[in-house]
C-alpha cells in the first residue's frame, strides 16, 4: 500500500509514464543536420577543389592505363601471320579476329562497368580490373590454339575497357567545366597513341621474342603502372566521397546520418537503372547516337588501317625489317592534335561564351576541320600507295588520319561530359560500345574491300564515308542544345 493519502493522490495524482503520443517528427534544421554534404563549393575534400598536383597525378595515372588496353588491342597485328603459322590457321578472317575480338570486349564491358562505377566509385573498378587484365593477358600468352587465345582476347577487352569507360567521369569529377578541354585532351590522348604504338612495338617484340613475348611485355607494364597507382590514385566520385564521410560519422556515433547523394533504393535496383542508361543513351538520344555513329566509323576506319598496314609496305614497299615504324605516322599526328586541341579548345569556349553560358556545343567547332583531314588523308594514303610512290608520301596521309582521329575523338569526349556531367561514365559507355562494334568489325572487310578496288578506290570509298559522316558534326552544332534539353530526351 502506498504511504501518500487518497485524497493527496485524487490532488495530486502520480505522473503518467505510459507514452500516448509519438515524439514530434524532427524539424527541417535537424534533418539538415544529419545529412551530410560538401562543406560549400569550396570545400577542400571535393575532388574539383584538390590541389592540382593531385588532380594530375589522378589523371596521370588514369591516362598511364588508358595506353596500356589500347595498346594491347593492336600489339597483336603484325605477329596475326606468325600467331597463324605456328597454330596451322590458313584463315585470314580468323587471323584479323583475333586482333578485332579485343575490340568486341570494348563493346560489351562499358554497360556494367559504367553502372558499377556510378554505384561503387571509380576507385575499385580500376584496381579489379587492372589485376584481371594481368590475368587475362597471361591466359594469352599461354593460348595453345586460336579459339583459345580469341577467347581471351575478348576478355581481356572486356576488362581493358574499365579506363575507357571510367576516365571521363574521374575527368568531371576533378576538373570543372572551363577548364576540362586540357584535361580530356590528356586523357584521349592514350586511346589513339596507344593503338598507334602497339603495332610499331609489337612488330619488333614478335620478330624478335617470337608473339606471345607481346602479351609478357604487357603482363610486365601493367604490373609495374598497377604498383603506381596503388599509391597514386585517389577516389574521385563524389557520391562515394560522402558515403565514406558518412560511414566516418557513424563510427562516431551519430547512426541517423545519411548522404546527401543517398537515394534510398536497394543496390540491385540502381544497377538496373544504371546498366539501361548507357543503351537508352544511345538509342534514345538523338545526339549521343549521331555522335557515336560518327566515332564509330572513324575508329573502324582506323583499325581497319591497323590490319592491313603491315601487309602493304611488305609488299608494295619491300619494308619487312623496319615496318613497325610505319605506324609511327599515326602516332604523331595524333600528338599534334591533342597539342592543338589542348591549346586552343577552353580558349574557344570561352571567347564563344562570352562571359555568359559556356555551352557543350563550343567544343565541336575543332571537329570541322579535324574531321575534313581524315577523308584528306585517306585519299593521299591510298592513290600514292597504290602507285608507289615514295614511301614517305603514304605516311603524310596516316599522319593526317592521325591528326583528324584526335580531333574528333577528344572534341566528342570532351562535348559528351560536358553535356552529360551527373552520368559522364553512362554517356561515354554508350559512345564507346557502338565505337567498339565499328573498330570490331570493319576491319574483317579489309582485305576483301582492297582485293575488289585496290588501295586507291578502296581509301576513296571510305574517304566519302567519312566525308558524309560530317554532317553529324554540323547536326549536332547546330540542333544539340535543342535535342539534349528538350523533355522527350531527358533520360536517367
Amino acid at each position: 500500500m502506498s504511504g501518500r493519502p487518497e485524497s493527496d493522490l485524487e490532488k495530486n495524482p502520480l505522473p503518467d509514464t505510459t507514452p500516448t503520443e509519438k515524439p514530434p517528427p524532427p524539424t527541417a534544421g535537424q534533418e539538415n543536420a544529419n545529412i551530410v554534404d560538401w562543406e560549400g563549393p569550396d570545400d577542400p575534400e571535393m575532388p574539383v577543389n584538390w590541389p592540382n598536383s593531385r588532380k594530375w597525378s589522378n589523371l596521370m595515372a588514369v591516362s598511364t592505363l588508358t595506353l596500356l588496353t589500347p595498346f594491347a588491342s593492336s600489339m597483336l597485328a603484325p605477329a596475326v601471320q606468325q600467331v597463324m603459322q605456328q597454330m596451322g590457321e590458313t584463315n585470314r578472317d580468323i587471323g584479323s579476329l583475333s586482333v578485332s575480338i579485343y575490340l568486341l570486349g570494348y563493346a560489351f564491358g562499358p554497360l556494367f562497368l559504367a553502372p558499377l562505377s556510378e554505384i561503387y566509385g571509380r576507385l575499385p573498378l580500376y584496381h579489379i580490373c587492372t589485376v584481371l587484365f594481368i590475368i587475362t593477358n597471361v591466359a594469352c600468352a599461354l593460348s595453345i590454339n586460336i579459339p583459345m587465345l580469341i577467347a581471351f582476347r575478348f576478355l581481356t577487352g572486356l576488362v581493358g575497357a574499365c579506363p575507357l569507360t571510367v576516365g571521363p567521369g574521374s575527368v568531371t569529377d576533378c576538373f570543372r567545366q572551363k577548364e576540362r578541354g586540357r584535361a580530356m585532351a590528356a586523357w584521349t590522348m592514350p586511346v589513339l597513341l596507344g593503338p598507334s604504338l602497339g603495332p610499331a612495338v609489337g612488330a619488333y617484340v614478335s620478330r624478335g621474342l617470337g608473339w606471345r613475348w607481346n602479351f609478357w611485355l604487357l603482363v610486365i607494364m601493367t604490373g609495374a603502372v598497377f604498383i603506381i597507382c596503388l599509391f597514386v590514385q585517389r577516389e574521385t566520385h563524389p557520391p562515394t566521397l560522402l558515403k565514406k564521410k558518412m560511414k566516418k560519422l557513424h563510427l562516431h556515433g551519430n547512426p541517423e546520418t545519411r548522404s546527401a547523394k543517398d537515394v534510398n533504393k536497394p543496390h540491385s535496383e540502381l544497377f538496373k537503372k544504371s546498366l539501361t542508361r548507357p543503351l537508352k543513351m544511345l538509342f534514345l538520344s538523338p545526339i549521343v547516337l549521331g555522335l557515336s555513329l560518327l566515332t564509330a566509323v572513324a575508329y573502324g576506319t582506323l583499325y581497319l588501317l591497323f590490319t592491313t598496314t603491315t601487309e602493304l609496305f611488305q609488299t608494295k614497299y619491300g619494308i619487312v625489317t623496319n615496318v613497325g615504324l610505319v605506324y609511327l605516322g599515326f602516332g604523331c599526328g595524333q600528338i599534334a592534335g591533342l597539342f592543338l586541341f589542348g591549346a586552343v579548345s577552353d580558349t574557344i569556349v570561352r571567347r564563344m561564351a562570352k562571359g555568359g553560358e559556356m555551352k557543350p556545343e563550343y567544343r565541336l567547332p575543332l571537329m570541322i576541320p579535324g574531321g575534313a583531314t581524315i577523308p584528306i588523308g585517306l585519299l593521299i594514303y591510298g592513290w600514292t600507295a597504290q602507285f608507289r610512290i615514295f614511301w614517305f608520301v603514304p605516311i603524310i596521309g596516316t599522319f593526317l588520319i592521325g591528326f583528324g582521329m584526335i580531333m574528333v575523338f577528344t572534341s566528342v569526349g570532351t562535348y559528351l561530359v560536358d553535356a552529360f556531367p551527373t552520368h559522364a561514365a553512362s554517356a561515354t559507355a554508350a559512345n564507346t560500345v557502338l565505337r567498339s562494334v565499328g573498330g570490331a568489325l570493319l576491319p574483317l572487310a579489309g582485305p576483301r574491300m582492297y582485293e575488289a578496288l585496290d588501295q586507291g578506290w578502296g581509301n576513296t570509298l571510305l574517304a566519302g564515308v567519312s566525308l558524309g559522316m560530317m554532317g553529324m558534326i554540323v547536326v549536332a552544332y547546330k540542333y544539340g542544345e535543342r535535342l539534349r534539353m528538350s523533355s522527350k530526351y531527358q533520360l536517367d
